[in-house]
């Protein structure tokens, strides 16, 4: 049995009686225990990351997914994007990006597994969460809970996915990479609003999901009551504490997240590298076999993805791969040193309970003995001092808030605090590229009567569009008589609107006369301002303007967007007068989105003039390119753009929001102590998003069509076009820092003196370190690109690197005394830092 129970027997046949209506664990060719999920009959600590197919392109895959495996991962986890693979009702799709087959064989092929979260609900700051906008319109439907309209299309897709993966033999039961699978997301603080009606639904959706029969284990994340043999997972920042609820299923973190997505006028979150390590060894520590991190590779949310409402483009999480998918170091590296450090203890961790023994106030060790080895952990806990601690026969010195790993009991060949890999800072490079601009002014629904349909009140934006776009115009006719006292010189009439959400732009009689709009933490707007009036017919004319449907929250289908009122003009003769119940004209969309003007083949249907200096809001702007040489990520420079949308090729690369200022505060972070979204920050007074990411893919040699909406008005001239690389590495390394690659030169040659670690820098291909930006054997101070000699200095230390790094892609340095001169500081513990240009 995979199940490792050593319990009387009556227990034993109620775990059997449980399992018995999903698979034959012995078998399966993956199972579960306490301790692990087995794989072929193995117990295996595995290493998962997130990488979502449809925020990259499939040429960016093979490339991510070696990255993954050389980063240490042993599976590659994503969720199933429903409103992605059925747009409209009963029609699908499963090319270009949202080829799911592809992307999990070419996992296959790079030798990783698959946790295949199929949901269908993901959440994932994914536009209305990842469900169809059509499901919302069904007969009598209720998301997310024991109702039988969702019940019933959520168990066709779900069945649709399983099939299609069955009739690939994608499970790992037939061969396959896929060993495990999610049904729903996060529940578990839905079913708690809910009551019976969400406890009944998550029996009916572990039901369903094992009845489908693919062989390998389900999990439900964030779901206290996950029904047996539904393993519960945990998602968060540190997920030590967790435990299973059952006794005999593993300790999984589905969610380990790597630092927190970007809003528009929110600060960009990103977490350190060394507290990231930190809490995956906690986990670890503690008894945990599966650790995914959310996300490995964000990527991008390219067209209309993006949900929230106001998720940026960029989906970058501060994750070890970035978004271009660059190696984010230290990171990648860091957490590729803790992998390989869990590895040389997994046959204890897989065999042995955790033997857990104080070492001080806030130290502790974490021993697993088995016959298959011995490994140790020992944390400092506190987060302001280093600890000197005692374990077995030799004394340790934990830096604050770091957990040691030692992989044969005595040697510690990693601390969670002491980052080895490089470190690098990344610039992006204009081209050169010169735009030469062409606009079009979009009409005003005031001016242009096509398909437009009139009603009496105002209408919810999202039943009226349907999501088709983000834009619809409110219109409505204002008479003013000619004896207003305003018009003779008095106080200007006051227009309210109140907007469920999410932006509104404000025309009179065809002229931009205010701009509003909400944020994440409150889509909800009020526009409150004097208006220009004349007298007679005045055109007063809403563009409400969705920025993503909502992703999360109980029944969020219900959730409203647009101009639902009051509308009122204050400050006539007569008082206030309620625009609310008049007759409004409704238009669905822009007439360039009609038109398809941003692509290849309706850019011709509209006549373009010269392009302009002059800000004009609700504006098209056009040009062409040629791709530059190389294959290196392109982005771009949106800066001098307000708000809008960019397409290349007809491809939209997203929505762009440079003129919402990021407001928070962004003072330096340390590493050290709990971590939260808003802890670490950066951005602040700067655009949330300032790059937008080009995939390379997207573009011809010759001729490319770059096509910009600009909705409140901008400067296209000062878009550029940039390529993302890599300016500087660093490495920051102490004279006795402990490396895996040390500890096995040392266990091969039986050497009892450690030996002294190495300093490594590598640019990327077809760069080379050209200079020494900064050099310091001693005791240096600061970070990457801001490092600062301290008061123990080898003068001989730019010499070093000099003669061994420059004109090389990579060097290796070794830290010792006698390289650098002589001891500068005898009976001082030493580092070197660096930084190198690249070039």
């Amino acid at each position: 049995m995979g199940l490792r129970i050593t319990m009387c027997s009556p227990i034993l046949l109620v775990v059997m009686v449980l399992l018995s209506s999903w698979v034959s664990f012995e078998e399966a060719s993956v199972s579960y225990d306490n301790k692990a999920i087995n794989v072929n009959g193995q117990r295996r600590i595995l290493i998962s990351g997130s990488i979502h197919y449809p925020r990259s392109t499939p040429e960016m895959w093979p490339d991510l997914i070696q990255k993954a495996k050389e980063g240490g991962l042993d599976v590659i986890q994503t969720y199933v994007f429903w409103n992605g693979h059925e747009p409209e009702l009963g029609k699908y799709y499963f090319e270009e990006r949202y080829d799911l087959v592809k992307f999990i064989k070419l996992v296959q092929q790079a030798g990783l597994y698959v946790h295949l979260r199929i949901g269908p609900y993901a959440c994932a700051e994914w536009n209305f969460g990842g469900f169809p906008v059509w499901l919302k319109y069904l007969p009598g439907i209720s998301f997310r809970t024991d109702n039988g309209p969702f019940k019933a299309a959520m168990q066709k897709f779900t069945t649709k996915i399983v099939n299609m993966m069955k009739s690939e033999k994608l499970y790992k039961s037939q061969g396959g990479p896929i060993i495990l699978s999610q049904i729903e997301n996060e529940y578990g603080p839905m079913e708690y609003e809910l009551g019976s009606p969400g406890q009944a639904y998550t029996e009916w959706a572990a039901k369903m999901a094992v009845d489908l029969g693919t062989g390998v284990p389900w999990v439900m994340c964030k779901q206290d009551d996950a029904p047996d043999p539904i393993i519960n997972t945990c998602n968060g920042f540190y997920c030590d504490n967790f435990s299973p609820n059952k006794a005999y299923k593993p300790k999984m973190w589905t969610e380990a997240w790597t630092g927190w997505f970007t809003e528009f006028g929110g600060p960009v979150p990103y977490r350190p590298a060394e507290d990231m390590a930190f809490s995956v060894a906690k986990f670890i520590q503690k008894g945990g076999s599966f650790i995914n991190y959310y996300m490995y590779h964000g990527g991008t949310n390219f067209g209309r993805t993006a949900g929230g409402p106001f998720i940026a483009t960029s989906y970058d999480y501060d994750a070890p791969l970035d978004q271009y998918g660059l190696l984010r170091q230290p990171k990648w590296g860091h957490l590729k040193d803790l992998h390989r450090a869990i590895k040389l203890c997994e046959p204890a961790l897989v065999s042995a309970d955790p033997v857990v023994t104080p070492l001080g106030n806030y130290q502790e060790a974490h021993v697993f003995k088995s016959k298959s080895g011995c490994a140790a952990f020992l944390a400092n806990y506190n987060q302001h001092t280093f600890a000197k601690v005692s374990f077995g026969n030799k004394h340790y010195n934990l830096p604050p808030w770091s957990i040691s790993i030692l992989p044969d009991c005595k040697n510690t060949v990693y601390n969670t605090a002491r980052v080895g890999a490089q470190s690098g800072q990344m610039k992006m490079t204009p081209i050169g590229t010169e735009f030469s601009w062409q606009s079009y002014n979009e009409e005003t629904a005031a001016s242009y009567e096509d398909n437009s349909f009139t009603t009496v009140g105002l209408l919810e934006q999202i039943n009226t569009t349907r999501d088709r776009t983000d834009y619809l115009w409110y219109t409505t006719d204002v008479k003013i008589d000619d004896s207003e006292e305003f018009l003779r010189g008095g106080k200007l009439p006051v227009l309210t609107v109140l907007s469920a959400g999410h932006a509104l732009h404000i025309f009179i009689n065809g002229q931009l006369s205010g701009t509003g709009y909400g944020s994440l933490e409150n889509p909800k707007l009020t526009f409150s301002q004097g208006v220009n009036l004349r007298a007679g017919v005045n055109k007063i004319s809403l563009l409400s303007i969705a920025v993503g449907l909502p992703n999360v929250g109980p029944h969020f289908e219900t959730w409203n967007a647009g101009v639902l009122g009051p509308v009122s003009l204050s400050g006539l003769n007569e008082g206030k007068r309620d625009l609310s119940w008049q007759k409004w004209s409704y238009k669905v969309g822009l007439k360039g989105e009609a038109l398809s003007i941003h692509s290849l083949s309706g850019s011709s249907s509209v006549e373009w003039v010269e392009g302009s200096y002059e800000k004009q809001p609700l504006t098209w702007y056009k040009s062409t390119f040629n791709a530059p040489n190389g294959d290196g990520p392109l982005a771009l420079d949106m800066n001098s753009m307000s708000k809008g949308q960019v397409w290349i090729n007809g491809q939209s690369i997203g929505r762009y929001w440079n003129q919402y200022k990021a407001s928070g505060s962004c003072d330096t972070c340390n590493y050290a102590g709990w971590f939260n979204e808003k802890k670490c920050l950066s951005n602040c007074g700067e655009a949330s998003q300032r790059w937008y990411h080009i995939p390379r893919s997207w573009l011809y040699p010759t001729g490319n069509l770059l096509v910009v909406f600009e909705e409140w008005g901008g400067n296209p001239y000062g878009i550029s076009l940039v390529k993302r690389e890599l300016a500087s590495v660093c490495a920051d390394i102490f004279e006795w820092q402990p490396t895996l690659v040390n500890w096995q030169m040392q266990a091969s040659r039986k050497v009892n003196k450690p030996l002294r670690p190495k300093v490594h820098l590598s640019c990327d291909p077809g760069q080379k370190i050209s200079s020494i930006k900064f050099a310091s054997f001693g005791t240096p101070q600061g970070v990457c690109g801001n490092f600062q000699e301290g008061s123990c200095h080898a003068f001989h230390s730019y010499d070093v690197f000099e003669r061994y790094c420059i004109g090389q892609q990579f060097c290796a340095v070794p830290v010792t005394p006698e390289i650098f001169g002589g001891d500068p500081c005898p009976n001082i513990m030493k580092k070197v830092s660096v930084e190198a240009i690249c070039s």
